[in-house]
């Protein structure tokens, strides 16, 4: 068997590329070869690198050129008291959600949250939408035959279901909206993918469906995405269409929870919303109108295989605050429009991401199909809700610097 000096010095004289070297070892000794050719040519000590626990062949789906693993602080956050939805699967109503982060503070807010909720007998959360989107891009000669493509494809999306159904055992068309732009159309294909994310499942979906188009209109397909899906790019269609899971979560917390928990008051948690997360961020042209639900977001993904890239979709969220029963009660809800989730595929499958998803109790297929990934999706959101409430009472008492001096952050 080749070793992995020997591999190092191939490369090194130009004989292999670094990504030959699984050609001629297995997954551990080439990446202990790349690990130590790159110390060779830098001044990088990768013990640490190359120090992780899973098997680097079952990562083989999941990264090119692998030297190791990266690994980040895990904390917890819970019990996350959540009224999920029907089909959600046996989840039961309290569990834990792990979070993988670098930024001290955050777990110990996110949980602050959590508690609140948890006081004020839990939250409610659902799964409003299910739609994972890609969208191409075609060519036509002009307007007019623009507009005959756009109402082809209006009159036969029930055809092109069966087409890209074909290719897939869970994902379903539910949509296929034409936009056309000058001699520019647009299909924006939408998708239940069940338990997974879906983003490869849609794309070679719509690859079918876009030669079908093609053999039957005027049209010829330029890029398979066009943008207008709109993946891991800040856009207002998904804040309106929703992409995968658009989630809301809510929860009525009284008067004496807020001054116990987050320490101010309802009539303060308002101003600051209505201020910092509505008016701040319309000022801005943001998309996203929330405090840092992406935090909660991102830590989740991170924890449980989710695609890091797509909390750019996961930022694009509505807080909403009320004060409500006489000052008794303070209201507030979370609206997370494109939350892209999976508990099956990807870098689920990946031994410290899969032990995460046993802490939630959604590793794999639900029963009914999907009904893990929205369960999922609602525990994120209470959670990043949670996260929100937190933050919120943090700056309407004025204990936001004070906490992170306090925990030395």
């Amino acid at each position: 068997m080749t070793d992995a000096t020997d591999l190092a010095d191939r490369v090194e004289a130009g004989e292999l590329r670094l990504h030959e070297l699984e050609e001629h070892a297995d997954a551990a000794t080439a990446a202990a070869a790349r690990r130590e050719l790159l110390e060779r040519e830098t001044d990088a000590d990768l013990s640490v690198v190359g120090d992780y626990a899973f098997d680097p062949a079952t990562a083989e789906p999941n990264i090119e050129n692998m030297i190791g693993g990266a690994q980040l602080p895990m904390g917890v956050v819970g019990p996350v008291a959540v009224n999920l939805g029907d089909d959600d699967g046996a989840l039961s109503g309290r569990t834990y959600l792990p979070l993988a982060t670098t930024e001290g503070a955050l777990v110990a807010s996110v949980n602050r949250g959590c508690t609140a909720i948890r006081a004020g007998g839990g939250a409610t959360a659902r799964v409003l939408k299910n739609a994972m989107t890609r969208a191409p891009v075609f060519r036509v000669a002009d307007v007019g035959e623009a507009a005959e493509v756009a109402a082809w494809v209006r009159e036969n999306v029930d055809a092109l279901a069966t087409v890209a159904e074909a290719t897939t055992n869970h994902g379903e068309l539910r949509d296929a909206t034409p936009y056309v732009v000058g001699d520019n159309v647009f299909v924006r294909f939408a998708y239940d993918t069940k338990d997974a994310m879906g983003m490869n499942m849609a794309t070679i979906a719509t690859q079918e469906a876009a030669e079908r188009i093609e053999a039957k209109t005027p049209a010829a397909l330029v890029a398979l995405s066009g943008n207008l899906c709109s993946d891991k790019k800040p856009a207002a269609v998904n804040a309106v269409e929703g992409r995968g899971r658009t989630v809301s979560a809510d929860v009525a917390l009284s008067r004496e929870t807020v001054a116990d928990v987050l320490k101010t008051t309802p009539e303060a948690i308002a101003e600051a919303n209505n201020r910092k997360n509505l008016v701040g961020s319309a000022k801005a042209g943001s998309l996203g109108f929330n405090a840092h639900a992406a935090n909660t977001v991102a830590a989740a993904f991170l924890a449980t295989g989710q695609d890091a890239a797509q909390v750019v979709e996961g930022s694009n969220a509505i807080t909403t605050v009320d004060v409500r029963d006489g000052g008794d009660t303070l209201y507030a809800s979370l609206t997370i429009a494109s939350l892209e989730v999976g508990t099956v595929g990807g870098g689920t499958k990946l031994p410290t991401q899969a032990e995460a998803l046993d802490v939630v109790g959604v590793r794999g297929g639900g029963d009914p199909a999907g009904s893990n990934a929205d369960a999922l999706a609602e525990v994120i959101t209470t959670a990043a809700l949670g996260g929100e409430l937190s933050l919120l009472g943090a700056l309407a008492s004025s204990h936001l610097a004070s906490a992170h001096e306090e925990l030395g952050r």
